[in-house]
């Protein structure tokens, strides 16, 4: 009996908890159907739920539709999408296949990058790319990606290797036998076997990119070539007054792809994680 009731008291606790801390996010949810007059209001449902936001927000900018965006958004990901299949799957071939001098080496330098926070490598960088004449452009974004760096460049390396150290060596040398090349190896045999795993990183690849506010605030600055989240900031303006309502709208919307995409491709990041020797 005992035992019961302290289960019932610790789950009533854990419940009363999550109330208190998803608070802010009803209250978010609520506020994007707020009238301005209502946002100052603690209670998250609105008394007089308006699509005013959405409305007003999708063309608020001026000379833009928040569609424009969306549009930049997805041509710089994708573009950073498949430029990083291709190059950390191969990085990781030749790192789990290929034999070359101080290949241990390499290997540890790709695992300390790690450790390595991104912030400390923004300054260099961004002296780097600014003496290529790179700043206002996607270039920092997609050379870096197709060069197996980037967002998360190290960890999709060392993700593709457990993988393909699972791949059985045999089906390498029956490939040898018939002829293949080591590129062909990999186009032919490993790529097809990674797909599993490709799928986590591009699921991880989209995620991070998409929220990369840092990232982008330092290396676009026309305001033609803004993202999603450089968009929102333009709703913010410390000389005027700030319309938080279609702001709240617009955010929710960001949010959206990226919701949708973990959602519905939970069991595929289940899948490569275990399959690629990372699941605890």
């Amino acid at each position: 009996m005992t035992w019961g009731r302290n289960r019932i008291l610790s789950h009533l606790f854990l419940i009363v908890l999550c109330l208190i801390l998803f608070y802010p996010i009803f209250w978010w949810v609520g506020a994007v159907f707020k009238t301005n007059a209502e946002l100052a209001s603690p209670g998250f449902w609105p008394q007089h739920p308006t699509l005013d936001n959405f409305v007003k927000g999708w063309t608020a900018i001026t000379g833009y539709s928040f569609g424009h965006f969306y549009l930049n958004s997805f041509r710089l990901i994708l573009s950073v999408l498949f430029t990083s299949l291709f190059s950390c799957s191969l990085v990781a071939f030749g790192f789990a296949r290929l034999n070359f001098p101080l290949k241990s080496f390499w290997f540890s330098i790709v695992l300390v990058t790690l450790m390595l926070p991104n912030q400390v490598t923004i300054v260099p960088q961004y002296v780097m790319f600014s003496k290529f004449g790179w700043i206002d452009t996607y270039l920092p974004f997609i050379v870096p990606h197709s060069l197996a760096g980037g967002v998360g460049g190290s960890f999709f390396i060392f993700m593709l290797v457990q993988f393909i150290r699972g791949i059985p060596h045999e089906l390498d040398e029956a490939a040898k036998i018939d002829g293949c090349s080591p590129f062909g190896i990999y186009w032919r045999i490993i790529l097809p076997l990674l797909v599993p795993a490709l799928i986590t990183m591009s699921i991880f690849c989209f995620l991070w990119n998409w929220d990369d506010f840092l990232g982008h605030m330092i290396y676009i600055q026309s305001i033609d070539k803004y993202t999603v989240g450089l968009a929102l900031k333009v709703f913010v303006d410390a000389q005027s007054s700030t319309p938080w309502g279609q702001l709240f709208a617009m955010s929710f919307l960001s949010i959206m792809p990226g919701t949708l995409i973990f959602f519905l491709a939970q069991r595929y990041i289940v899948e490569g994680m275990a399959t690629s020797g990372l699941k605890g």
